[in-house]
């Protein structure tokens, strides 16, 4: 699903859903780096998203612009390498800008288990539902 990894890439910014309580919680995130059908990214240990994750690693995304979307489902993974997290931290202008240094912010990596793409651009419109294996 060469598209929908191409779409990211050039749309960085998504809708990004975790769960408290049982209940969605949605804010906007960047993705930060992708490898593969891995995406990467940053948040502070201090925020309310880190602490849903870590008590529920569940997440959707979803990307969108025009008539085009692209929907991601994963489990956060907090095991991103310290020269990964270095990259993400240089590579971001803001992050310097919002924190002192690379350690102050928690890296994790979401591994797609399920992406949708959607184009409503054609009649019919296209759906193209992707599963991956779950990482061991």
């Amino acid at each position: 699903m060469d598209k929908a990894f191409d779409f990211l890439r050039q749309h960085k910014d998504v809708a990004f859903a975790t769960v408290e309580n049982g209940k969605p919680k949605i804010r906007v995130f960047q993705i930060m780096k992708q490898e593969g059908h891995t995406l990467y990214f940053a948040t502070s240990p201090r925020k309310e998203v880190y602490r849903q994750l870590r008590k529920s690693p569940n997440i959707e995304l979803l990307a969108m612009d025009g008539n085009i979307s692209v929907r991601i489902t994963g489990c956060a993974v907090f095991d991103v390498p310290d020269d990964v997290a270095r990259e993400i931290y240089t590579g971001n202008p803001v992050l310097p800008r919002l924190y002192r240094q690379y350690t102050d912010m928690a890296y994790f990596r979401l591994p797609v288990t399920k992406l949708d793409y959607y184009d409503l651009t054609p009649t019919p419109p296209v759906l193209e539902h992707y599963e991956y294996e779950k990482e061991e």
